[in-house]
């Protein structure tokens, strides 16, 4: 989904905003629509936006895979 301009630099603002990021490494804000968003070090890669339910799905999602890969793959 292509973001504005605009968009861009509040999703900067809110990134950078210390009060977005709960202990320093998760991210929380329910006025961000982005689930999926760089760490506030982006080298160290990505993280979810905890303030989305969908983010809940995504953790439930990337626990499982692996389990349900381990268990049904033929040996």
């Amino acid at each position: 989904m292509p973001y504005s301009k605009s968009s861009k630099e509040q999703f900067e603002r809110w990134h950078n905003d210390i009060s977005n990021w709960k202990w320093g490494i998760f991210y929380y804000n329910a006025e961000d629509p982005r689930i999926w968003l760089p760490k506030r070090v982006p080298i160290m890669g990505w993280t979810l936006n905890f303030a989305h339910k969908t983010a809940y799905l995504w953790i439930l999602i990337l626990l499982l895979l692996p389990l349900l890969l381990l268990f049904f793959l033929p040996d």
